[in-house]
């Protein structure tokens, strides 16, 4: 049995994150991603967002991260020279009778410590967008996009230059925890057993079906898992806009909303679309169905009237790792430490769906204090 200091099982950019945090540290980490290479999954399925901290609860884990998490980004990304554009974005109301659901998302951000938004009337909101039909907006200054590859592979470079060490192909199978640490079961094409003294258990879409792999950590401490595909559509021809563009934010997501690559071109999306799989399942079906533009095109005309017919074609999509059952109100992200649920050494992570890319940095700091309190 072969023996680490530490191992990261997950190599999305939260699990990247975690390992650059733990080997700046003096950690020995090893990061065991059963995919081929890192970050195929969710991490690179995104809208590639870097999230102002808007709209989540006051207090949770989602609203104190993505605040952080945003400001360590941006400087992340000028230290690191990694692709990123602070453009901002516009939240619109496309009718008077969601003015007031501006007003609340206004109120919340404030809450959230979100000091540069600025509400802003019809007129003002034409002048920056001409195209764009709306009733008033919300302006963020402090949105942005950023190249996920480009930042994943700068935190795995910082990672390895510290002395972690990537290793692909390696799904964990099974694991217990004991007086000696975690023993790890891997497959692939060398199959082994790993034992270490920490566990971050940062594996995304399969983290709870992981977690109840766990021999010692009770069944109480692993949530199921729910899946909410996003699919996208690219706009073919010049993006009539130069800041995101958001809808008032719906049930499970934030509306089918207008991002803009680093190279200005314009997407839409996502859409949601529950998914009904077991929640052990390691495979999801990536293709968007054309039929689907058609709820596209009606929800992108509600504030961009001059969408011209035929102008989408389908681009991508990612699924979410949610933990709560549709028509349930968004689960908070969980990082769940020794103090938790009593397994020294494991911090498992769950629900880690949007903001997570922007609060990645910020996760990684709180996998760090749950391992030195646990």
């Amino acid at each position: 049995m072969e023996q680490t200091d530490c191992v990261v099982i997950g190599a999305g950019v939260v699990g990247l994150a975690c390992a650059r945090a733990l080997a700046s540290r003096g950690r020995e980490v090893i990061i065991l991603e059963a995919d081929q290479r890192f970050g195929g999954a969710t991490s690179s399925r995104n809208s590639e967002v870097i999230h102002a901290g808007l709209y989540y609860p006051s207090g949770s884990l989602k609203a104190q991260l993505c605040v952080r998490g945003r400001k360590l980004l941006y400087a992340y990304c000028r230290e690191r020279n990694i692709a990123h554009r602070r453009c901002g974005k516009l939240v619109v109301a496309t009718s008077a009778a969601q003015i007031g659901e501006l007003e609340r998302l206004a109120a919340q951000a404030r809450a959230n410590g979100v000091d540069d938004l600025q509400f802003i009337e019809r007129a003002e909101a034409l002048r920056l967008e001409p195209q764009l039909h709306c009733q008033a907006a919300l302006l963020s200054p402090s949105t942005g996009i950023v190249d996920s590859h480009g930042l994943m592979l700068a935190l795995l470079g910082d990672a390895e230059a510290q002395g972690a060490t990537l290793v692909c192909n390696t799904p964990v199978l099974a694991a217990e925890a004991g007086a000696a640490g975690i023993v790890l079961h891997t497959g692939g094409q060398a199959p082994m057993r790993l034992a270490a003294r920490t566990v971050v258990n940062a594996a995304g879409l399969g983290a709870p079906a992981l977690a109840a792999r766990i021999e010692g950590l009770s069944s109480t401490h692993v949530p199921r898992a729910y899946f909410a595909k996003g699919n996208y559509f690219a706009l073919q021809g010049r993006a009539p806009f130069s800041r995101l563009i958001y809808p008032v934010p719906e049930a499970a997501g934030l509306g089918v909303h207008l991002t803009l690559d680093l190279q200005g071109r314009a997407r839409f999306g996502p859409d949601v679309e529950w998914l009904d799989l077991p929640a052990d399942t390691a495979h999801f079906d990536y293709r968007v169905a054309p039929a689907r533009a058609t709820a596209f095109y009606r929800e992108i005309r509600r504030y961009w009237p001059g969408l011209p017919d035929g102008a989408l074609a389908p681009d991508y999509a990612g699924v979410r790792p949610k933990i709560h059952p549709p028509g349930q109100e968004a689960a908070d992200f969980r990082i769940d430490g020794p103090d938790t649920h009593g397994v020294a050494g494991l911090v498992n992570l769950f629900g880690i769906e949007s903001p997570g890319l922007t609060a990645a940095l910020a996760i990684a700091e709180t996998v760090q204090e749950r391992l030195s309190t646990g």
